[in-house]
């Protein structure tokens, strides 16, 4: 059961992972309107390089994160590990802390932010304290040992966990949108990997966020999120699913200063 849950509370790492490359206008935003009528998507491009956010996310943010609905679209046919018990979640909030903190821009911020001075800082994620906060948040202390990011690609994350189990998440492919009403919004595609049971597990993740700041006495953003589990091809029922996601799960992200 620990595989189970570690694979699905992961799934919401990705919302702390903002990308480049643009996606046709509009094409997130009705995505997320379509919930929960979903395929795959296609109009992402390589996930390269850091990621830039947009300014007024600066800082760090005490975030609640509440499960708000969930459904499996290919059942009872086919049902992921662990679905069932993931309804115990629903409309239970979380909270953990991240941070938002000064980085480099590499050549794909530079090629989509136009104009941008290559010596000036960009905003970035600080993946490794937001997504140990986060693991922690869902798994309990004890579950989670570590965090690592590979210091040669920032898309590339390890997690060890007890009992000689660990969690790799690849970021493969993203798109960003801003939408007319400056919703930021963004898509990522990642591959993770859960080793330490008696066979690794596989599958294909793809969450869709739109974050809007909040015209409040104090800052505050909220943030809509979608995240879609696929199967992966070394599933024996990856061709029955004929790349539609085999579960959904829908978040509201809720953003206030740390203190």
């Amino acid at each position: 059961m620990l595989a189970i849950r570690v694979i699905w509370s992961f799934c919401l790492i990705v919302f702390l992972l903002l990308g480049s490359g643009n996606a046709t206008a509009g094409e997130l935003s009705e995505r997320l309107a379509n919930f929960p009528q979903w395929e795959k998507l296609n109009s992402v491009k390589p996930a390269v390089g850091d990621l830039g956010y947009p300014n007024w996310m600066a800082g760090s943010w005490r975030v609640t994160s509440t499960l708000v609905d969930l459904v499996a679209p290919l059942a009872p046919n086919i049902v992921t590990p662990g679905f069932a018990a993931n309804r115990r979640q629903l409309n239970q909030p979380v909270s953990f802390l991240v941070r938002f903190i000064e980085g480099k821009p590499s050549a794909s911020n530079l090629k989509i932010l136009p104009g941008i001075d290559k010596k000036l800082p960009i905003l970035v994620a600080d993946r490794v304290f937001n997504s140990l906060n986060l693991a922690r948040a869902y798994l309990g202390d004890e579950a989670v040992l570590s965090v690592k990011v590979d210091p040669d690609s920032p898309n590339r994350q390890i997690t060890l966990l007890r009992g000689e189990r660990q969690l790799v998440s690849i970021v493969t492919a993203r798109a960003t949108e801003t939408t007319p009403d400056a919703q930021f919004i963004t898509t990522e595609v990642f591959q993770q990997l859960f080793k330490g049971g008696a066979t690794p597990y596989f599958n294909s993740v793809e969450s869709t966020t739109a974050y809007r700041q909040l015209a409040t006495s104090q800052p505050r953003i909220e943030a809509d999120q979608v995240t879609a589990v696929y199967l992966s091809p070394q599933d024996p029922d990856y061709f029955a699913a004929d790349s539609r996601p085999v579960a959904l799960y829908r978040y509201r992200l809720e953003f206030i200063p740390a203190q």
